[in-house]
């Protein structure tokens, strides 16, 4: 029999999403009727098969106030509690990087003052065992402080500290990520099942698994993490004594890193994971949309991460019963390291996750191609990051048309002899060249496809005509086709134009 309680993302300190029906959800006896009141508004519910789900009619911002939640028997009640706007913050390891680690965020934690800003972090545990049910109802808002503060989102805090500022209201994040995660970590089996392509996903985990019994995957993912444990220990000895030491020397002092690990239930590395134990957890929680960063797991499937993508948007709006729930994301920085030649394979994500913005309605995209750093996935620098995507929420969400929310945009091209000419959207206010070696990215080819460096030239109608003198007749233009190099090209807002390939359906790289 389950025990009456709220879902674990109710508590004391959280924001209700203002001017939408609030739904309050959890658990109780099979027949029983929940009574939910707050703010002068009361709602009832029976309890199916041990869960409850209330609505509460739409508010205007406000508070603090308190929630009453009863069942006959047992009341819960929740206090300083705002009505604002509640956003997910989703993805993997840049979404997670702690305000605490991030450029600044020392600073930022002991000088930031009544940002306005709440967070509830989803707990990290894909087993959900009796420990799991245990730990989760441990878990609560929290108010921004110095302490409280140190482990939320770097981008998600700046992202909603902005929003507060602007609306005048109290945001509530929910911190819903995890480092090192495929997109299909974050889906379901039956989602991930209707394409082929998606499904390789899930065969990667069956086949793995296929004729072990959970005591025997059990006792092989315990042992990779006495063996991860040990190798971390050592790996941090080899670069106390050399900082500089490569990838292949580590491995070759400390033995071979086997991370993830084996597939299992408790590893959180494999499709599905964590979709019933963190996505579902705070799921119908009323949000006004997520906020995403996500795709560098998946740069061993490129090619299919726009059916991904677009597979994982469409199941968290159903999850949630709303076709148009705003979902802005991040397309992927420069990046590569060091050892590694240039695959190109995050062209392929960045690509996708454009087309996602161009295809998918109410989304929006945060150009953050000169975010990135050399030889580090993790880059630091998290505001303009958390800027960007308060700007696309501003444009697209709260109706601020007159926001400057782009840089340049791809649009289309025109032949002109020995040369093309690129038009490009929000461009009005012109380009800005940055870095000392000038306008530098940009590629050609022939009918070859033959890619080489080109000249390229801006023109007073904010076009640029790109031209290589050992290309006679153009037909093809990418720009910043590449996993890592220098960012030249912005908008005068200073933000950077966004990496293209004008053969994205010629089957050209």
């Amino acid at each position: 029999m389950a025990k009456f309680r709220a879902a674990a993302v109710f508590s004391s300190n959280m924001v209700l999403q203002r001017d939408k029906c609030v739904k309050v959800f959890g658990y109780g006896k099979d027949g029983d009727t929940v009574t939910v009141t707050f703010n002068g508004h009361s709602a009832t519910a029976v309890v199916r098969g041990e869960s409850w789900c209330v609505q509460l009619p739409p508010m205007t911002a406000g508070g603090p106030y308190e929630m009453k939640i009863s069942d006959g028997e047992t009341e819960k009640v929740f206090y300083n509690i705002m009505v604002g706007e509640v956003w997910l913050a989703g993805g993997q390891s840049n979404m997670e990087l702690e305000l605490q680690n991030c450029k600044g965020g020392k600073e930022t934690l002991e000088t930031d003052k009544d940002t306005n800003v709440r967070f509830y972090y989803t707990q990290k545990n894909c087993y959900m065992d009796d420990k799991f049910y245990a730990d989760e109802e441990n878990t609560g808002w929290s108010e921004f402080n110095s302490e409280s503060a140190k482990a939320w989102s770097a981008v998600g805090y700046f992202f909603a500290r902005e929003l507060a500022a602007k609306l005048g209201v109290t945001v509530g994040l929910i911190g819903c990520n995890w480092g090192g995660t495929s997109a299909s970590y974050w889906m379901s089996r039956e989602s991930l099942e209707k394409d082929i392509e998606t499904k390789a996903y899930l065969d990667d985990y069956d086949n793995a698994i296929a004729g072990k019994t959970e005591e025997e995957l059990r006792k092989e993912y315990q042992e990779y993490i006495e063996y991860d444990n040990a190798w971390h220990a050592k790996s941090m000895e080899v670069y106390a004594k050399n900082p500089k030491a490569s990838w292949d020397e580590v491995c070759a002092i400390c033995g071979p890193n086997k991370y993830p690990g084996p597939h299992a239930p408790m590893n959180p590395f494999h499709a599905t994971a964590l979709y019933d134990s963190m996505i579902k957890r705070v799921c119908p929680y009323t949000i006004k949309g997520f906020i995403y960063y996500q795709g560098e797991t998946d740069d061993c499937r490129p090619n299919t991460y726009f059916k991904l993508f677009k597979g994982l948007i469409q199941l968290w709006r159903d999850d949630w019963g709303d076709d148009e729930l705003p979902f802005m994301f991040v397309q992927l920085p420069m990046h590569r390291y060091e050892a590694d030649p240039d695959y190109k394979h995050w062209c392929i994500i960045r690509e996708a996750q454009m087309r996602v913005y161009e295809t998918v309605k109410n989304t929006g995209v945060a150009v953050i191609i000169d975010c990135g750093e050399f030889n580090e996935i993790h880059p630091k620098d998290k505001l303009p990051v958390g800027h960007r995507l308060y700007l696309q929420a501003m444009y697209h969400v709260y109706g601020d048309k007159d926001i400057d929310a782009f840089g340049p945009l791809y649009d289309y091209h025109i032949y002109e002899s020995d040369s093309v000419k690129v038009y490009f959207k929000h461009a009005d206010g012109g380009f800005e060249v940055r870095g000392d070696n000038g306008l530098t990215g940009f590629e050609v080819a022939g009918e070859d496809k033959q890619f080489v460096p080109a000249e390229a030239v801006i023109n007073t109608d904010n076009t640029i005509t790109v031209r290589a003198a050992e290309v006679k007749a153009p037909m093809y233009v990418r720009y910043l086709w590449t996993n890592y190099s220098d960012v030249a090209l912005y908008g005068k807002n200073g933000i950077p134009a966004a990496p293209f390939r004008t053969s994205r359906n010629d089957n050209v790289v």
